[in-house]
């Protein structure tokens, strides 16, 4: 059977993008967030490429997603985002050697009522400003006295979010990071402030720990840089492919409410990826795709289970060619700004109708164990 819709990672790219990264900041040790199915790459053949690649940690956002890893025998330490929301996660996460990030005072709660001998690795989240999770700065000498209650916890660190890392005129990264400093002036403990934007745009970020996403898989976070730029590779290229070739006179109608217009006589293409597979109703007429290697842009309003293609570019285009949606050759920040969203909804975004295969290291293409995101 010959799937519709295909999505291939390139997990000797995810690689190329760890080493990026830490050319980027070569004095920090580097957790890997592989939370929302490794951004919707597949969570456990990214997390082994990665973990191959000597990477330090991985990160997720809850416990679910840590257990994926662990039962897939994955041994590097795991990071929950999140916390924990329950005794029984409490106990658990212990259990299986996760580290808690805490970021409230409850969740101490939840901690201290384990057994005095459990040995248990945590974070300490500080909301220097992103205003989402984390205690507050003037909490620190309340956690600092937690940690010396509890001298079988392990402090792993201290971590921070930037809420304008994206945006290189931001004066509120600086000032997030001063606060986050000064906050813990004194007291002992690794530090991590940058993701992925913060890595590549703010310097004085890269602290003992980086946090890299969306450039593990090939995408720039700064709207101003493109990933080919920074050296990163895209990890995700999808791709479908034609069912039907048409012709049509001026002034026919394309689709559902006629959204577009044919200027001439001129072929229009249909491809077999819809809404249904992730592929954005959003995206307006003139959304590239590739076709023979040209860009060919989108013609009429995404169907459940179809797009319509303009054709003029590539008139010798039949039945069968194949249609890529972003990828190798097409970048999806680019893709992503005719939908007006971003790179990382359209990775999160695909659905269990994509058929996903992974392309080990060794340039071997091997198939995921199901059609479903490697699981």
């Amino acid at each position: 059977m010959i799937p519709r819709v295909t999505a291939t990672i390139d997990l000797a790219a995810i690689q190329h993008n760890l080493r990026v990264v830490r050319g980027l900041a070569p004095r920090s040790r580097v957790m890997a967030a592989v939370k929302a199915d490794a951004y919707g790459h597949g969570a456990v053949p990214v997390a082994r490429a990665l973990e191959a690649a000597g990477v330090d940690a991985l990160a997720v956002a809850c416990l679910e997603e840590a257990m994926e890893l662990r039962q897939a025998h994955l041994l590097t330490p795991i990071a929950l985002l999140e916390g924990v929301i329950s005794h029984e996660e409490a106990a658990l996460a212990v259990y299986e050697r996760l580290q808690v990030v805490v970021h409230d005072h409850w969740q101490i709660a939840l901690l201290e009522a384990l057994p005095d001998s459990a040995q248990l690795s945590l974070w300490f989240k500080l909301d220097s400003g992103m205003h989402r999770l984390g205690f507050p700065l003037a909490d620190v000498p309340r956690l600092v006295a937690v940690l010396r209650r509890h001298p079988n916890w392990k402090l792993e660190g201290w971590i921070t979010h930037l809420a304008c890392a994206d945006e290189p005129d931001s004066d509120f990264t600086p000032t997030q990071i001063a606060r986050f400093n000064d906050a813990l002036a004194g007291v002992a403990g690794p530090r991590s402030i940058a993701n992925s934007a913060g890595i590549i745009g703010w310097p004085q970020a890269r602290t003992d720990w980086v946090r890299p996403g969306l450039a593990l898989y090939g995408c720039s976070p700064l709207p101003q840089v493109t990933a080919a730029a920074l050296g990163l590779k895209p990890a995700m290229t999808l791709e479908s492919r034609l069912i039907a070739v048409r012709e049509y006179a001026a002034g026919e109608g394309i689709g559902y409410g006629r959204r577009y217009v044919c200027p001439e006589r001129m072929p229009i293409g249909v491809v077999a990826i819809g809404y249904a597979d992730g592929m954005h109703r959003a995206f307006a007429n003139g959304t590239p795709v590739i076709i023979g290697g040209r860009r060919v842009p989108l013609a009429g309003r995404v169907s459940m289970d179809m797009i319509t293609v303009d054709l003029r570019a590539v008139p010798q285009a039949e039945v069968g060619d194949a249609v890529q949606l972003w990828g190798r050759d097409l970048a999806a920040e680019e893709v992503a700004g005719y939908a007006g969203t971003l790179a990382y909804e359209l990775f999160c975004g695909l659905t269990q109708r994509v058929h996903f295969r992974h392309l080990e290291p060794t340039a071997a293409a091997v198939e995921a164990r199901s059609t479903q995101r490697g699981r």
